[in-house]
């Protein structure tokens, strides 16, 4: 699909899901990406951590690809970069900030001549082929979050990144309303808007508000205080490090994402008056009621700081009375993670304070009326939401409809949408899908490995090696091997009948080699079935004499 004279959308992912957001514009025979992110994997990519969108739309369309623009600096919208952007030959462009973080992973990665990085000045301008980019400040809660303005030849786009309205920000000053609707006021074809939180009926918050709430949080603590959040939350922790000044504790911090966060966010100029960390060690030997820490791990990570504090294997150690404080909103699908620390930390009897005790935390995603206010400034003829499931994607479109928006269109990843000329149209769909990063290898979420390795920990597994001669009669008997199939008392017993009927399958007669494989392997887990019910995998080995 090459564009012609005409606007197109297409979401590569982060549309019908929150995360891995990857958004392409198209005109006149070019392409542009806006954000490259990755998600977090759950039980269903066993032994995976991070998850990849699969790009092999715009790879086949590469030489018509111009850049990648990225709104800001979370995993969700730059993470897949070190592992996708060196294939994709493009320059990249953000602003300092995002490209502070951006410039670490590439360096990690040894790719800072393979991809090209341009920072560009906040609210700075610049253009790619027959788009026009100007960077316009919004709240968030990471430094530099920003919408992108885009000048197309057939209209401008108006794409949020992710956002709020905070009247007391504590890092970066976002656009006014006054500013916004100037934008309006130019014209916007169509608001491209994160859905994350559009059943919210309230405003999220300011950080200011979470800044009181943690004062009177850690005040009123009596012993050693650990407050865990997102590390990316340049903002949150800006906030705890006044926190701990102003109730005379040492601040510390456990985690190399922090670390990389607070040194990436005072060379932008951001934390100027941070106050100064202890180590490790240092904080260990202060008095309990004078050492505040920072950690990840708040989403219950099992190799982040706090889930090894928890299980006491880190350095910092927490004993009773002492608080955690759970300074970030629990992400669905991590609620039995975070259940394990916090009953690892409860029984060590300490203390524990999340969102539902106190006003620790706020959203860095628009409620209702934020969305409303954002829809009367920007007044675009079409509201295209994106940035959430696919219910979140829908109900903002009924709010902009309702709250005189002319025209919505909920797509979907995959959709190819026209949104000029004429009325927006979904005119096809594309495949798009999913990768893995498995150890560092990376592989299609769906494709014979993850397969099997789910086959493998919903049945188990088991070996049969069978020796035989030159005419396919058996030597000896055969041999078996179980792991992670129910058998356990009765394994003995199990292992002999499985072999005896690995035994009867080769005594059927001669036959060709794979033919033979398969009758033994169908016989042993037709035997497996009839014990446990489960079907296994089954390896066979033909050991000829």
């Amino acid at each position: 699909m090459t564009p012609k004279d005409e606007l197109l959308f297409l979401a590569l992912g982060g549309s019908g899901e929150i995360g891995m957001n990857v958004n392409l514009y198209g005109c006149q025979g070019k392409w542009v990406m806006v954000d490259l992110g990755l998600t977090f994997a759950d039980p269903l990519y066993p032994g995976v951590e991070l998850v990849l969108p699969d790009l092999a739309f715009i790879e086949e369309r590469k030489d018509d690809l111009l850049g990648i623009v990225l709104t800001h600096g979370h995993e969700d919208h730059i993470g897949a970069i070190p592992y996708l952007a060196a294939d994709l030959g493009v320059p990249l462009y953000a602003t300092p900030f995002t490209a502070g973080l951006i410039r670490l992973k590439l360096e990690e990665e040894g790719l800072t001549k393979e991809v090209k990085l341009h920072v560009i000045e906040n609210e700075g301008s610049f253009n790619l082929g027959p788009f026009g980019f100007r960077y316009v400040p919004l709240a968030h809660s990471i430094p530099e979050g920003n919408a992108v303005l885009i000048d197309t030849p057939h209209g401008r786009i108006f794409h949020t990144g992710d956002w709020k309205l905070d009247a007391a920000p504590l890092l970066g000053e976002p656009s006014t309303p006054e500013e916004l609707t100037a934008i309006g006021d130019e014209g916007v074809l169509a608001l491209v808007c994160d859905s994350t939180n559009v059943f919210n009926p309230e405003p999220s918050g300011s950080e200011s508000t979470v800044r009181d709430g943690l004062m009177q949080t850690v005040a009123a603590a009596k012993g050693r205080v650990l407050v865990t959040t997102f590390a990316s939350n340049a903002a949150r922790v800006q906030t705890l490090g006044e926190v701990a000044a102003a109730t005379g504790r040492k601040l510390c911090v456990a985690g190399r994402s922090l670390d990389r966060i607070i040194s990436t966010a005072k060379a932008a100029g951001y934390l100027k008056d941070f106050p100064p960390l202890v180590d490790w060690d240092d904080a260990m030997d202060l008095p309990r009621s004078e050492v505040m820490f920072i950690a990840t791990g708040g989403q219950g990570e099992a190799r982040a700081a706090l889930s090894r504090i928890a299980f006491d294997s880190h350095p910092i150690k927490l004993a009773e009375g002492d608080t955690v404080v759970f300074s970030s909103k629990q992400i669905p699908g991590n609620e039995i993670a975070i259940g394990r620390i916090q009953n690892a930390l409860a029984t060590k009897g300490i203390i524990m304070v999340t969102d539902r005790q106190a006003e620790v935390h706020v959203s860095g995603h628009p409620g209702r009326p934020e969305l409303e206010s954002m829809y009367r400034w920007i007044r675009p003829a079409i509201l295209l939401p994106v940035h959430g499931e696919r219910r979140h994607m829908a109900e903002q479109a009924r709010l902009g409809l309702a709250t005189g928006i002319p025209d919505a269109v909920v797509q979907s990843n995959g959709d190819l949408l026209r949104l000029a000329p004429g009325k927006p149209t979904i005119i096809g769909h594309e495949d798009t899908g999913r990768l893995v990063l498995d150890g560092d290898v990376i592989l299609p979420a769906d494709g014979a490995t993850m397969n099997e390795r789910r086959k493998l920990g919903l049945h188990g597994q088991i070996s049969v090696a069978v020796a035989l001669d030159a005419k396919n009669r058996l030597i000896g008997e055969p041999v078996l091997r179980t792991q992670g199939v129910p058998v356990e008392e009765d394994k003995d017993a199990f292992l002999a009948e499985a072999a005896e009927e690995a035994a009867a399958a080769v005594a059927k007669g001669s036959m060709e080699q794979e033919a033979l494989r398969e009758r033994l392997r169908l016989a042993v887990r037709r035997t497996a079935t009839r014990w446990t019910g489960k079907k296994p995998i089954v390896d066979v080995l033909l050991i000829r004499a």
